[in-house]
């Protein structure tokens, strides 16, 4: 692959730049700061310049690109009329600033946007400052400590966490300054439930679930794990990640929840990844709403306004009143869809993804065999003698399929994460699992294609080990009269 200097060609032109004197009277800076070498920029024309960039965007895989099963990231198709949506000049034009007569619009669909999540969640209330899902843990965590320092119980600085559990909640509770301790997984992947109540005393503070779980399993004891930590007077956060499962199909709140964040930017017509912008909306029963972060928006016979009057809230834990397109986005979907179809959503995650564990567990092995919901894992152990999950996932890429999640969850050793999501036809699972059986064949008879791929891609094996331990973070360049 190369850079943009590496295309660079003599004879073409200098982009017409036209050099400008280097005195300080010219340009008004002191000769100390004056360029000692001529400009680093590369000798193209327009159109090669386009050119260039416009084929570097090839080299990019998404959604858009191609079959993107990665398991717990639910990466799927986004409507782009939404986008289009977000752009409108009445909201992306608004000053963040602006006085609350002047962006009503804005916060009546903001204040109507709190009122459909709090519906879905089966919730008191609901803040949509949070950025993205480990901000909303993060919140989710401040709201949990608020709360039982309000209670004067300051033993409470334990936080249970499953082994299954998303690797950002035990991040997400250290940083709000809480210990955390795991819970073991049954042999039927749920939570252990002797293990639970053997762990719930007066130093918990809360548990944090995934639900479903990173196996793609729901916790059929769900309400015994919900009241057990209540009966211990602690709380139970439940991490949204996984909502497309059960949107418009379940609610947290009726499963016990205190705390639930949602992942717009996964479930509700946001794409996942690429660095933002996301949004992590968090739901919380009642005894919790006061202590939500500040502003809320309030409804008054004048109109709508930003509260900032809240003595017992967290406070701010974004900036004015989070990331308003991408709510925004989530609105629009949200309303073309109405309930059945959010069920719809849902249901069909849950086949696609059955359909491909039903079919591939016949060639790969799968260490919990039951009814998954939107994601399953297989195990890549044993497929071909010195052949790994991380060569499988290379090989993925040769047949135009960006590979699942690998090694993770941690309890399923060379584990593929797989998540299909709602979005793709039943022809697209029917390739990607031929692509799997053939890889599979292909590692029993000629493993050297594994542990040798990607063979097609821009970018070939790495030595990862190498990269680790000497990395190039810089590209070597000679400055033209150096």
């Amino acid at each position: 692959m190369r850079t943009i200097f590496e295309v660079e060609r003599s004879g073409s032109s200098d982009a017409g730049l036209v050099p400008l004197p280097r005195s300080a009277g010219a340009d008004g800076l002191p000769p100390s700061l004056a360029r000692k070498r001529a400009l680093r920029i590369p000798s193209l024309s327009e159109p090669e310049l386009v050119r260039h960039y416009t084929w570097l965007s090839t080299l990019n895989f998404g959604v858009d690109s191609g079959f993107y099963p990665l398991g717990s990231c639910t990466m799927k198709y986004n409507p782009k009329v939404n986008e289009d949506l977000a752009r409108l000049p009445a909201f992306a034009g608004a000053h963040p600033e602006a006085d609350a007569d002047l962006v009503q619009g804005t916060l009546a669909f903001l204040f109507e946007m709190t009122r459909l999540l709090r519906e879905m969640a089966g919730m008191a209330e609901v803040t949509l400052q949070p950025a993205a899902g480990a901000h909303g843990e993060l919140t989710g965590m401040f709201l949990v400590k608020r709360y039982f320092e309000e209670q004067g119980e300051t033993k409470r600085t334990r936080i249970l966490l499953p082994d299954s559990a998303h690797g950002t909640n035990p991040s997400s509770a250290a940083i709000a300054g809480f210990s955390v301790s795991q819970l073991p997984s049954g042999r039927d992947g749920m939570v252990d439930l002797a293990a639970l109540r053997g762990a719930l005393d007066e130093t918990v503070a809360a548990i944090m679930l995934t639900v479903p779980n990173t196996l793609g399993l729901f916790e059929e004891r769900i309400l015994e794990v919900t009241q057990a930590v209540h009966k211990a007077g602690a709380l139970s956060y439940f991490d949204g990640a996984n909502l497309n499962a059960y949107v418009g199909r379940a609610r947290p709140g009726d499963m016990g929840a205190d705390v639930f964040h949602f992942n717009l930017h996964k479930t509700l017509s946001t794409p996942h990844g690429g660095g933002g912008p996301g949004a992590g909306p968090v739901a919380v029963s009642e005894p919790l709403v006061e202590f939500l972060p500040a502003p809320r928006i309030v409804k008054e016979s004048s109109g709508l306004r930003l509260d900032w009057n809240l003595p017992r809230s967290i406070g701010s834990v974004h900036s004015f009143y989070g990331n308003v397109g991408v709510a925004l986005k989530a609105y629009a979907y949200l309303l073309a869809l109405g309930d059945a179809g959010l069920r719809e959503v849902s249901g069909n995650a849950v086949l696609n993804a059955n359909y491909l564990q039903e079919r591939l567990k016949r060639t790969f092995r799968l260490p919990y065999d039951r009814l998954c919901k939107h994601e399953f894992v297989l195990s890549g152990e044993g497929i071909a003698e010195g052949v790994t999950t991380l060569d499988i996932a290379k090989r993925l890429i040769d047949y135009g399929v960006h590979p699942p999640t690998v090694y993770f969850p941690l309890i399923v050793h060379e584990a593929l994460m797989i998540e299909p999501t709602e979005s793709e036809s039943k022809g697209t699972l029917d390739r990607f699992a031929g692509a799997m059986e053939t890889i599979a064949a292909e590692a029993k008879r000629s493993p050297e294609l594994l542990h040798d791929a990607p063979q097609k891609a821009p970018v070939r094996r790495l030595d990862q080990t190498r990269a680790a331990r000497q990395p190039v973070l810089t590209h070597p360049f000679k400055e033209r009269g150096a």
